[in-house]
C-alpha cells in the first residue's frame, strides 16, 4: 500500500476514533435520547462504567494512530471495539449502521497497511 495512501487512512481512523472517544466524556454530537432495547443497552454498559473503558481505549488509539506511535497494537485492540460497534448497530440500531461500517473497514485497511508488523505474531 503506497505508504502516503496509508498515512491518510490511519490519521482518518485516528481521528475517527479520537473523536467518538472524547464525545462519551464531552458530548459534542448528540445522539439523541435512547429508548427500548439501545436504552437498556446503555444503561447496563454505564452501570459498569465499561463505555468509559471503551472511551479511554478509543482516545488512546486515536492519539497512537495519529503520531504513529504503538498503531499496530491500537490497530488489534481497536478492533473489537469496531467489531461490537458493528454488532451494536446491526442488530438495535440498523438505521445508523453506516459509521461502524465505515470504523470497521478503516480499521481492516489499517491493519493490512501494518500486516508486516505482525509477521513474527503470526509466525
Amino acid at each position: 500500500m503506497n505508504s502516503k495512501v496509508f498515512m491518510v487512512i490511519r490519521i482518518l481512523l485516528g481521528l475517527f476514533v479520537l473523536f467518538f472517544g472524547l464525545n462519551k466524556f464531552i458530548p459534542m454530537l448528540d445522539m439523541g435520547e435512547p429508548t427500548g432495547d439501545v436504552a437498556t443497552y446503555f444503561g447496563a454498559l454505564s452501570s459498569t462504567k465499561t463505555l468509559t473503558l471503551v472511551a479511554i481505549v478509543e482516545i488512546l488509539a486515536g492519539v497512537a494512530l495519529i503520531f504513529n506511535k504503538f498503531g499496530a497494537l491500537m490497530a488489534i485492540i481497536l478492533m473489537s471495539v469496531s467489531v461490537n460497534a458493528l454488532m451494536f448497530h446491526v442488530t438495535l440500531d440498523p438505521a445508523n449502521s453506516a459509521g461502524a461500517i465505515a470504523l470497521l473497514v478503516l480499521n481492516i485497511i489499517v491493519l493490512i497497511g501494518y500486516k508486516d508488523k505482525y509477521n513474527e505474531l503470526l509466525s
